[in-house]
């Protein structure tokens, strides 16, 4: 497809519908909500493509189509490149047990310099020459061929494949129908879909809810034990004060 029908990630089982239409059209459901329709041709990479760039049309070698420039009048300030990054820490002084015989010569930390404005950039300007994004001219495709049985280009068909790319494991696919009735298919959903959605949908909650409910438990031992370590050292601390006044 040119245009991808995002699905739903929030864990639960969903229903996903392609219905192929004889007129040459078709329509995308997730759990029976239509999320995407159109013409075959034009939402499927089936026929070859109406318009090509034209071969013998090429962008000039004069065309602009840098939007900014750097300004010319701007010239890089006399010096600018020796102001350094760093500066030694003008508030450091040498430790008084420093031995430069046995630590080696002593050298101040060093600070970001309040001076340093980073690597010179002059600024941009628009480029008077600028002409625009070049659009290469289009024309008719030769190999384009018309098919108004598009439908009909799967003819016995009896499987279904599934070329996944996924971050998250345990995708699994399951009741699946492939028909030439859609009354079937409805029919079919709710033999297999629709009588477990609801039971899902409360199993689900149910097990958020003890999850939820065991993080909380958790987190009030957690606070339990930091309350009864708070407790403890400011009793230790007093205790520490009492003896420290008797001495």
């Amino acid at each position: 497809m040119k245009k991808t029908v995002s699905p739903l990630s929030d864990q639960k089982t969903h229903l996903y519908t392609l219905v192929v239409k004889a007129d040459g059209t078709y329509e995308v459901f997730i759990d029976e909500v239509s999320k995407q329709s159109g013409k075959l041709e034009e939402g499927w990479d089936f026929l070859a493509p109406k318009e090509i760039k034209d071969p013998e049309q090429s962008k000039p070698a004069d065309w602009v189509d840098t939007k900014k420039i750097a300004d010319p009048a701007e010239v890089k300030p006399e010096g600018y490149d020796d102001i350094p990054a760093k500066i030694p820490d003008p508030e450091a002084t040498k430790p008084e047990d420093w031995e430069d015989e046995d630590d080696g010569e002593w050298e101040p930390p060093t600070i970001d310099n309040p001076a340093y404005k980073g690597a010179w950039k002059p600024t941009m300007i628009d480029n008077p020459a600028y002409k625009g994004v070049w659009e290469h001219p289009m024309v008719s495709n030769p190999d384009y061929k018309e098919d108004s049985n598009l439908a009909a280009r799967c003819v016995d068909c009896g499987m279904v494949g599934f070329e996944l790319w996924q971050v998250k494991a345990g995708t699994i696919f399951d009741d699946i129908i492939v028909t030439d009735s859609l009354e079937e298919a409805k029919a079919f959903a709710q033999e297999t879909f629709f009588v477990k959605k609801d039971k899902e949908t409360a199993a689900i909650k149910v097990a958020d809810d003890e999850k939820k409910a065991k993080a909380a438990e958790e987190k009030k031992k957690k606070d339990e034990v930091a309350a009864a370590e708070k407790t403890e050292k400011k009793e230790d601390d007093e205790e520490e004060k009492e003896t420290h006044e008797e001495l």
